[in-house]
């Protein structure tokens, strides 16, 4: 075989020079025959006699040998060490240049070649854009694109192939092919070959690659990609078939109105079929698929129009679905359950109608269940659904005499901060009322861990609602017991640092609770409002030209509520605040200047 391969180099060399049609297509049968016993052996020997710049001159149109020449390099490109030689010797250019060709079998082998050279090598990615191979091949794909017979197909598979190892996880050459409007066209061409499932799967591999761009997702949202991929998805029974439009699925899904597309294309129903059919099944794949439906469900639910129309005043058959997850014994259900609630609960009216038909007792069964070595992806959801269903103020005591503070302090001795953080945000939430603010600020073991959280330097988010739910416990309760608990838990400092935030929202709500404390308790608070230089920061605040109006206001009154204090009036005389007061008198926000004259008339007395 080595002699006889030797011997047919030797001859190709000569023939190529000859052009004897005969001889070069015995050669060119003799590459083929030794590749496909071993190709890389003999891609090696080839690339070794330097047969390969030969190659380029035998890329004609006219030749009857072309497509096999173009053969022998898609084959000898399956190597990665061939690639980068192929471009080196001069073929991309030929090869471009045959894709003008309208002999089937060269455009086949041509694209295959190109497809083979692009495939994971930048070199020959950068020289079939030079030579502007992609549109040529887009052009073929859009007036091929309705002939279904197979050798058509074939074509189109290579073509569709050949686009994909070209811009293959390259973000530049794939804006360039949605630029060149690829993307009509592959759906046109999944449409058309549905039936083909080599050519399927190559659209398929194709849209999975050019939906993680955020560009494409305009252009696919003005196809029927939505109706496409619905309608192979029903006709799928494998699990890696299914698998493939999942991929696809999942990236479009992003989309707002894809996701409204996908709803109306019937896309939930095939979901929810999903569900149904795998939820007992302990097969691996069962419970991938069940995973990735029922994401993808909640994905759905993200988009306000496409939520919108599958709540359906809460009378619709997919709500009622999801309703019935939440107390199912699979905890992916359970989850999926939980956060699709926390996704219809984006607006008053799906909040009120869900609390009012008793969804916050199955949530709260559902924590129940999850309080001992929990999941806590599950405690997480939840608390979400029941923090979002909160928020109309309609729902708060319905809620609390629900039960639900108690549901959820029984999470207090998490650990895990997105758990902390719901908790957090779903209490806040619910204290509006006095009494509810007045109970949970007297619970000692609540304001313990509250103090300890608003240390969380690792977690923002958990340190941030700590402190808002601080002050909240404060401003709703308007409590001397509770002002009592919190200084003595060592809340202060916390209260005074939150002061300085750079949230306006967050400073106010500090500003408010700390006048309340001045007002209520200042012989309990005044030593830790001292050793946390709550004075000094009030100057700073009144003398910052950024601190915002109310901020200035707030912080006025807070200054006269602390004249009560011998130690932190004297403090106040210190720092000179008449200075920066009187400043603000002609302030051009009424509130401020006449909280200015007011401060400015306390200050001169006091003095």
């Amino acid at each position: 075989m080595a002699d006889n391969l030797s011997d047919t180099l030797k001859k190709l060399k000569i023939t190529a020079v000859d052009r004897t049609e005969d001889s070069l297509e015995g050669c060119l049968d003799c590459l083929l025959q030794a590749l496909a016993q071993n190709n890389t052996e003999t891609s090696e020997k080839m690339h070794g006699s330097g047969i390969l710049q030969l190659f380029a001159s035998l890329l004609t149109p006219q030749s009857s040998c072309t497509a096999k020449v173009a053969n022998v390099i898609a084959e000898v490109a399956k190597n990665e060490f061939m690639r980068v030689p192929c471009v080196d010797a001069g073929l991309i250019s030929p090869l471009v240049q045959l894709l003008n060709s309208k002999d089937q079998e060269v455009l086949l082998q041509t694209g295959r070649a190109l497809g083979n050279i692009c495939y994971d090598s930048h070199e020959g990615r950068s020289a079939v854009d030079q030579a502007g191979g992609a549109q040529i091949v887009i052009d073929h794909l859009r007036s091929l694109c309705s002939i279904t017979d197979p050798a058509n197909e074939k074509l189109l598979t290579v073509f569709c192939g050949m686009l994909m190892n070209y811009s293959n996880e390259n973000d530049s050459l794939q804006a360039q092919l949605i630029n060149m409007g690829v993307i009509p066209t592959l759906v046109k061409l999944l449409g058309i070959h549905c039936q083909n499932a080599a050519l399927t799967e190559m659209c398929l591999v194709a849209f999975g690659n050019l939906a993680e761009l955020e560009s494409s997702k305009e252009q696919f949202a003005s196809t029927n990609i939505a109706e496409e991929l619905v309608k192979l998805f029903k006709k799928q029974i494998e699990h890696d078939k299914r698998e493939m439009i999942f991929e696809v699925l999942a990236p479009l899904a992003e989309n707002d109105a894809i996701k409204l597309q996908l709803v109306e294309a019937g896309l939930v129903e095939c979901l929810l079929e999903i569900v149904q059919q795998k939820v007992d099944s302990d097969k691996e794949d069962d419970i991938a698929e069940l995973k990735t439906g029922s994401d993808l469900m909640v994905l759905l639910l993200l988009g306000d129009e496409s939520m919108q129309k599958l709540f359906e005043g809460g009378k619709g058959n997919v709500f009622q679905r999801v309703l019935s997850w939440i107390p199912s014994n699979n905890h992916q259900l359970q989850l999926a359950g939980a956060l699709a609630i926390a996704n219809f609960a984006r607006n008053d009216g799906n909040c009120i109608h869900m609390v009012d038909n008793g969804i916050v007792e199955k949530l709260m069964d559902l924590l129940d269940r999850h309080v001992e070595d929990g999941n806590v992806t599950v405690q997480h959801a939840a608390l979400s659904a029941l923090r979002n269903l909160a928020i109309p103020v309609v729902n708060k005591a319905k809620m609390l005499s629900a039960g639900v503070t108690g549901a959820v302090l029984k999470f207090l001795k998490s650990e895990m901060p997105p758990v902390q953080f719901k908790l957090l945000g779903t209490l806040r939430m619910l204290i509006d009322a006095q009494e509810a603010a007045e109970q949970l600020g007297k619970n000692v073991k609540l304001v313990e861990r509250l103090v300890e959280w608003c240390e969380a330097k690792d977690h923002a988010g958990v340190m941030g609602e700590s402190n808002r739910l601080l002050s909240a416990l404060i401003r709703h309760s308007k409590s001397k017991d509770v002002i009592k608990t919190i200084v003595q838990s060592g809340g202060i400092k916390h209260l005074v640092t939150m002061a300085t935030s750079e949230h306006v929202i967050m400073q106010n709500e500090a500003l408010v609770a700390l006048a309340l404390i001045a007002a209520l308790e200042l012989g309990t608070a005044e030593k830790d409002l001292e050793s946390a230089k709550l004075v000094q920061i009030l100057h700073r605040l009144l003398a910052d030209e950024r601190s915002a109006p109310e901020i200035k206001y707030n912080s006025m009154v807070l200054i006269c509520a602390l004249m009560g204090s011998e130690s932190l009036h004297k403090e106040v005389q210190d720092l000179a605040f008449l200075d920066v007061v009187s400043k603000l008198r002609s302030h051009e926000n009424k509130s401020v200047a006449q909280q200015a004259s007011l401060t400015e008339q306390r200050l001169a007395v006091e003095s």
